[in-house]
Order: C-alpha cells, then sequence, then structure tokens
C-alpha cells in the first residue's frame, strides 16, 4: 500500500516536470502538427494534475509543487496555449516565418509552465526571464515595423528592470532566511517575532519586480502598442504572461501580508493604473488598443486586490480575466462586425447624473443583498467593503444606460443581469477561498481602503460626466489628455531611448 502511494507522488511529479518538456520538445522540429498534439496533451496532463490533487492532496516533490493555486493556474496556461496554437496555424497560413513562430511560441509556453509549477524561487525567477526573452522574439516577429521594435524594447528594458529587482529579492530571501524553496521561505518567516530589514527589503523588490512587469503605468505602453506582433500573441499575454506578477503574489502572499507597506505600494499603483487605464480606454476607438488598455487596468485591479488582502478574488480575476481577454483578442475581427450592429440597431439614449447617481444606489443593495445571500464575512475581510461598492460602481451602467438604450421590459431584466453579476461574484469569491487556501488578512489599512474609495469613486463620477455630457466642457477638455494617456508613454519612450536606444534597422525604417 505505500509503495502505491510512493508510486502517486511520482507520477504526480513526472506530470508537472512532462508539461515544459512537452514544450520544449515541440520547439525544435517547429511543426504544426507536432504542436498541436502536444499542446493538447498538454492540457490532458494539467486536467489529469488537478484531477490527482483533488484525490491525494497538495505535494511537494522534486521542487515542483501541485496545488489547487499551481494546477488551476496550470490548466489555464495549457488550455489557452492550446487554443492558440490551433488558432495560430490558420492564422500563419503562408507565413515565411512559420517555424521561427513555432519555435519561440512553444518555448514561451514551456517557460510559463515552469514558473507556475516550481516550488524554488531561483528556478521561478530564471523561468521568469526565460518567458520573457522567448516572448520579446514573438513581439519582434514583424521585424520590418518600427513601431513593433519599439514597442518590444521598451517592454524589454522594463522587464529587465523587473528581473533585477526579482533576482535581489530572492537573493536577500535566500540570505535572510536559508532556503529558496517557498514552503520552507513561508514557513521560515512566519515563524520570525518581526522581519529583519533584509526580509522586509525582499518583499519591496519582488512587489517591484511584479508592478513593472505587469504592465503598470508608467511603463505599460509597450502592451498597448503590442498590436503590432500578430494576433495571436496579445491573446497569448493573457496565458500566464503579462499576469504572472499576480500569480507571484498570490503565491508568496502570506510574505506579502505581513509587510505593510508593500500592500500599500500594490494598492496605490493598481489602483492609480486601473483608474486612469478606464479613463483613457473610454477615448478609443480601436478594438484592440481599447482592449489593450483594458488589459492594463485589470492588471491594476488584480494587484490593487492583493494589496488588500483579497488574494481569493485576486485569483478568480486572473482566471476569469485571462479567458476572456484571450478570446476578445482571437475574436477582435468579430467583436468589431458586432459594434457596428449594435451601432446601427440601438439609437443613444441621453441618461443623467441623477439616473446615474440612482443606478449606482441600486446597484449598492443589490451587492448588498447578494452578500447577504451567500452570508459573505464582510467583517472579517473589510477589504471586501470595499470591493464591493466597486461591483456596485460596476453595474450601474447596466441599471441605467444599457436599460434605456434597450427599452421595453429590458430594465427589469437588466436588474435581474446586475443582481446576477452581484450573486455570481460573491459565489465565485466563496469557491475559490474554499479552493486556494491563503491567509486571510482581517484589518488592512485605512489609508489603503480611503484611498481606493478615492480612486473608483472619482473614476465614476467622471465617467458619469463623460457620459451624461459627452459634449461639456470637461470631457472636451479632458478628451486630449486622456487620449493621450496623459503622455506617461511618451515620457517613458524618450526616456528608454536616451537610456539604451532601440536598434532599428535601415530596413524596417525605410519601410
Amino acid at each position: 500500500m505505500l509503495g502505491s502511494f510512493d508510486f502517486l507522488q511520482h507520477l504526480r511529479g513526472a506530470l508537472l516536470l512532462a508539461v515544459p518538456l512537452l514544450y520544449a520538445f515541440a520547439a525544435f522540429p517547429a511543426n504544426w502538427r507536432l504542436a498541436r498534439s502536444l499542446a493538447a496533451l498538454a492540457v490532458g496532463l494539467a486536467v489529469a494534475s488537478l484531477v490527482l490533487l483533488a484525490f491525494a492532496g497538495p505535494l511537494i516533490i522534486y521542487s515542483l509543487r501541485a496545488d489547487a493555486l499551481g494546477c488551476v493556474v496550470l490548466l489555464l496556461v495549457c488550455f489557452i496555449g492550446w487554443v492558440i496554437t490551433r488558432y495560430s496555424q490558420t492564422y500563419m497560413g503562408g507565413d515565411a516565418g512559420q517555424a521561427r513562430y513555432i519555435r519561440w511560441l512553444m518555448a514561451t509556453l514551456a517557460a510559463v509552465a515552469v514558473v507556475v509549477v516550481t516550488n524554488n524561487l531561483a528556478v521561478l525567477a530564471l523561468s521568469w526571464l526565460a518567458t520573457s526573452l522567448a516572448l520579446h522574439q514573438l513581439l519582434t516577429f514583424f521585424r520590418q515595423r518600427p513601431a513593433a521594435l519599439i514597442a518590444a524594447h521598451k517592454k524589454f528594458l522594463a522587464s529587465r528592470l523587473g528581473d533585477v529587482c526579482l533576482f535581489a529579492g530572492v537573493a536577500l530571501i535566500g540570505w535572510s532566511l536559508g532556503s529558496l524553496e517557498m514552503d520552507l521561505v513561508i514557513a521560515s518567516a512566519q515563524a520570525l517575532p518581526v522581519y529583519p530589514l533584509a526580509l522586509k527589503a525582499a518583499v519591496f523588490f519582488i512587489v517591484i519586480s511584479a508592478l513593472l512587469k505587469c504592465a503598470q503605468l508608467p511603463v505599460h505602453g509597450w502592451l498597448i502598442q503590442v498590436m503590432e506582433a500578430p494576433t495571436p500573441v496579445s491573446a497569448l499575454l493573457h496565458a500566464g504572461i503579462v499576469n504572472l506578477g499576480g500569480f507571484l503574489m498570490i503565491r508568496l502572499s502570506p510574505l506579502i501580508s505581513d509587510v505593510g507597506g508593500a500592500q500599500t505600494l500594490l494598492v496605490v499603483v493598481g489602483s492609480l493604473t486601473a483608474a486612469l487605464a478606464a479613463l483613457v480606454m473610454m477615448t478609443r476607438i480601436s478594438v484592440k488598443v481599447m482592449l489593450a488598455w483594458s488589459t492594463c487596468a485589470q492588471m491594476g485591479f488584480m494587484l490593487m486586490q492583493c494589496g488588500l488582502g483579497a488574494y481569493d478574488l485576486a485569483l478568480l480575476h486572473l482566471v476569469a480575466h485571462s479567458l476572456y481577454k484571450a478570446h476578445a483578442f482571437l475574436g477582435a475581427g468579430g467583436a468589431v462586425e458586432q459594434a457596428r450592429l449594435k451601432a446601427m440597431s440601438a439609437p443613444h439614449v441621453g441618461v443623467s447624473l441623477t439616473m446615474l447617481a440612482v443606478g449606482a444606489a441600486s446597484g449598492l443593495v443589490m451587492v448588498a443583498a447578494a452578500g447577504m445571500l451567500w452570508d459573505v464575512a464582510f467583517d472579517k475581510l473589510t477589504a471586501l467593503w470595499v470591493l464591493a461598492a466597486i461591483v456596485s460602481l460596476a453595474i450601474a451602467p447596466l441599471l441605467t444606460t444599457q436599460a434605456l438604450r434597450l427599452g421595453g421590459l429590458w430594465p427589469l431584466g437588466m436588474m435581474l443581469g446586475a443582481f446576477g453579476v452581484a450573486f455570481t461574484y460573491f459565489g465565485l469569491h466563496h469557491v475559490f477561498g474554499w479552493l486556494v487556501s491563503m491567509p486571510k488578512v482581517s484589518t488592512v489599512s485605512s489609508f489603503d481602503l480611503v484611498w481606493v474609495m478615492v480612486c473608483f469613486v472619482l473614476l465614476f463620477i467622471m465617467q458619469c460626466l463623460i457620459r451624461a455630457r459627452p459634449q461639456g466642457a470637461i470631457a472636451s477638455r479632458l478628451y486630449p489628455w486622456f487620449y493621450a494617456g496623459l503622455y506617461l508613454d511618451e515620457w517613458f519612450t524618450r526616456m528608454t531611448f536616451r537610456i539604451w536606444p532601440a536598434k532599428l534597422s535601415r530596413k524596417s525604417i525605410n519601410s
């Protein structure tokens, strides 16, 4: 009996190791049929790992980690990777660089898989570096496009700075705690009465690395200009690449939750990015640019949730956003047609500030009712009050603008739909809280809570003013600033060219 149990444990470790190996093996022949087959097999192995986790519990073996967080994200990465591989074969049909594309696509997925399954911080940092370097080859796939080269260059510099911070944090953790195995690091840190200065500095370095790699303001420009790469690459970013910072914050949540300053940094930068990117997104017409700004905002919101201690909701956000946004990028052409049909079939209906305020109040009532039905323990996690208020502001347009736009019995349907959104949100909060065991941060600093509420209330007010008076003085004055993204990317681009200019070939410049 003991022998069969040991065999099962080794089998689970082999399954985890096999996933990145499959991608690595598919990278060298660079054949579409082999790549599709091995990507599908990787999905099967990820499902098997999740099933074995349900029956046998968490496992750490060979410096590999099979727990709920890792298995869920691994399945997410493998599934999106499989979909992108199938989509890419048609998209890249006839392109002379198909073999190069397959090679770097598989290499990127292999590196991401290692980040997800490893239990060693040094391996995680090295594989995250490998992910960025492999992705760089995909971002510069069309080497004759200067805009693509500039965007990739900016990402390269921001990511290398993030790598320096990450390696510094890992080195300080190893020096402070004498281990780089994440389970041992967390256990040793929790046994300390007070964190030493070196360990606190390590947490700050890791948080800064996550902010840099998750395209937060002001180093977000490369993400906005990613449309210069093949469309499947835009979707690939959501297969555990641009959101790896959130994964790392959740993985190391016991460390981060004990360093208040690091949490505040996540809250401030994340909420500012989410609010400003949401305003900029309102000025854009291009579907892919709008989706890119949306991703920037969503990554900020996810990191803000980590800073507030709502790690289960951050994981829910990571999974849901990855699936939605990967689908949105792959279906960007269809989205354009749907937008045109909507514009032709539904007349514009004006909405007043009073109606929007009533919608927000109604949303708050619905969110509170949904929370009570799920018996949400608002008193045990104060950040839930703030997040619930943000949800109520988010569903307000469903109760006003959309309801009036459709007319008839649709307002009642929109009310039920808004309640369904809130009910589903808290239901998934329970599911992910049960699925993934994470530290429950019962208290968050008053500054963090007030800061978040101010950011999102101001965002809601600004959006209401623009929707109610799109031709008004406020909208007219602010439109150029928001359309330009507050000129933050221009500032960052000039700075990068001063520090390390991008090398543009004569062919790309002439084209």
